[in-house]
């Protein structure tokens, strides 16, 4: 057994080794402000796979720049959102200013921005816990400048940088392989199916036993252990793949119901959740039986003739416009997408034989992904272990 990986360095406060800059929004109202040439950036802009940020989805004139008595930051700047959400990371690759979301790092000799950037990405659920508000949380400048960091030498920051981004290109590389086989599989559909037009059609509640919404129980605030009894986090279908480990534990006290446990060959659907993820849906094809889904889900199983996993595409595919037609609410609110107008939806129903190519060549295409997923999930380890090693506990 090896011995624990031993952190070198010291502890100091980010205050210490960076300015920190605020921003803030001019008027939205006064068109005269917005529409020139200087970067601004919002925390929306970022996400878990933000790395350089060099361009801002909107931009300010001098006027702009100047009624909201904003700083310009420089190119490196360690970008760190404190409101909506916290905990989010890059680095800025071009000059620029921030609203009132961030707390931004211009870092001095003493720290590598990239090493920065890194270290506070591993963190961001730590930052997150920080947070404090009613409404909203946030963490205040003289939260994030009394933030301590274990901060190595400079010579070890650039060797953890070389090590943590050489482990994140074999990242990229395994993840554009699934982007192919999905490509694959987008073709492999055309192909097989053609044209919808000339297939007959069925609403969708005909296709399926029934379309149900789950139930939401008061839940623990961690996941369950493996088998334990759980309910599913809407997060376990958004990204169009089935995440089982994406759950809340139930309570002992509280029971699974039975007729909302996911089995085999269900289809989950987000019936509820923001414009953009509304409707995604998910084919379940293992589970332990153990796991409820929530009523902010609905639950299909196919009936014959239907292939599970021709159903399961057809929805997440080429009929997710059309599901998500069918929401209703605001483009600032969560949609809601109706049980009665769902169970109208026109499904085409080519012939068997043909659905079940589909099926099969899909299968076959799983296992190239579930070799490419465990790259992943193996590098993810490996990650890790290299960042408690050069970030310490």
């Amino acid at each position: 057994m090896t011995d624990k990986p031993q952190f070198v360095g010291q502890k100091v406060k980010l205050s210490d080794i960076c300015s920190i800059v605020s921003g803030a929004t001019p008027k939205t109202t006064v068109k005269d402000y917005w529409g020139g040439d200087i970067k601004w950036i919002t925390p929306s802009e970022l996400n878990d796979d933000s790395h350089v940020i060099y361009n801002t989805a909107k931009h300010l004139t001098e006027a702009g720049f100047a009624s909201a008595r904003l700083r310009m930051f420089p190119e490196g700047t360690v970008l760190l959102t404190t409101r909506a959400p916290i905990g989010k990371v890059a680095i800025a690759g071009e000059p620029m200013c921030c609203n009132q979301g961030f707390k931004n790092l211009v870092c001095s000799d003493a720290v590598n921005n990239e090493y920065l950037y890194r270290y506070l990405k591993n963190r961001s659920s730590e930052l997150q816990v920080l947070g404090r508000g009613a409404t909203f949380k946030e963490l205040s400048k003289k939260e994030v400048a009394a933030y301590e960091i274990n901060l190595p030498p400079l010579k070890r920051q650039l060797e953890a940088v070389e090590k943590l981004a050489l482990v994140d290109k074999q990242v990229v590389i395994a993840k554009t392989q699934l982007d192919k086989l999905d490509s694959l599989v987008k073709s492999r559909f055309v192909e097989i199916f053609g044209d919808f037009a000339c297939y007959e059609t069925k609403p969708l509640i005909k296709c399926v036993d029934c379309i149900e919404a789950g139930k939401s129980p008061k839940c623990l605030a961690f996941s369950r252990k493996m088998a334990e009894p759980g309910v599913l986090k809407l997060s376990a279908i958004s990204s169009g793949v089935y995440c089982e480990n994406e759950n809340k534990a139930l309570p002992r006290s509280v029971s699974l119901t039975i007729d909302k446990v996911v089995h085999a060959n269900d289809i989950l659907l987000s019936r509820k959740n923001t414009p953009e993820l509304v409707g995604r849906s998910v084919l379940v094809k293992h589970t332990d039986g153990n796991i409820m889904f929530p009523d902010i889900i609905f639950r299909m199983h196919p009936l014959p003739p239907i292939n599970a996993m021709y159903l399961s595409y057809l929805l997440a595919g080429p009929l997710l416009h059309s599901i998500q037609s069918l929401a209703h609410g605001s483009a600032k609110s969560m949609s809601n997408i109706p049980k009665s107008e769902l169970a109208k939806l026109s499904i085409p129903i080519p012939a068997l034989n043909l659905q079940n190519e589909f099926a099969n060549f899909v299968s076959q295409v799983d296992k190239s992904r579930f070799v490419a997923q465990q790259q992943i999930e193996k590098l993810q380890m490996l990650y890790d272990s290299l960042a408690q090693e050069y970030f310490g506990d």
